[in-house]
């Protein structure tokens, strides 16, 4: 029980944003130096599919003057859109609305929080999601109560905490 525990509590910390200071990672070797891509090519407006140009409508009387990476995201988001079904669109709206809802710095440490999900090895970020699923499947009770520890641990805990999920075995005792 204590190693789920730690492996949602470490899941908070990286994933969800709810530890206020982030746990410090050791430095990871910088990646070789690949060639710069090739910048992205303006995209004319018509060549959007018709469902396309209909999601983006807002963006028709700009689309000429909006930077060619802008439009290919836009065109990149709106083929995903189109792609959902509606349960999964009503659930990107609502996220998208609370996303819009965060403050700046809110929204900041979010991105370097997938920023630091996505440099994660595949193995690790399978255990992540594991372990982010069975927090989710804890009674909400349960989920409150390990929050509350969470945040009252110094950051010397939640490390200690978030290491031995690595595969230590999880301490007998863990002093508040």
């Amino acid at each position: 029980m204590m190693r789920t525990w730690f492996v949602c509590a470490g899941l908070l910390a990286a994933v969800t944003g709810l530890a206020q200071t982030p746990v410090s990672e050791p430095p990871q070797p910088e990646p070789p130096v690949a060639a710069a891509p090739a910048p992205a090519a303006p995209r004319a407006w018509n060549s959007l599919s018709p469902q396309q140009q209909q999601v983006l409508q807002s963006h028709q009387g700009e689309w000429n003057n909006l930077p060619p990476e802008r439009q290919q995201a836009l065109a990149k988001g709106s083929q995903r859109w189109l792609s959902m079904t509606p349960p999964q669109r009503s659930t990107a709206q609502q996220r998208f609305s609370q996303w819009r809802a965060m403050p700046p710095e809110q929204r900041q440490l979010l991105r370097q929080r997938w920023q630091q999900y996505r440099s994660l090895p595949p193995e690790r970020q399978q255990q992540v999601r594991e372990s982010f699923n069975r927090f989710r499947q804890m009674p909400p009770e349960r989920r409150m109560q390990l929050r509350q520890q969470w945040r009252q641990m110094t950051p010397e805990q939640r490390h200690h905490a978030v290491q031995s999920t690595h595969g230590a075995p999880p301490p007998r005792h863990v002093p508040r």
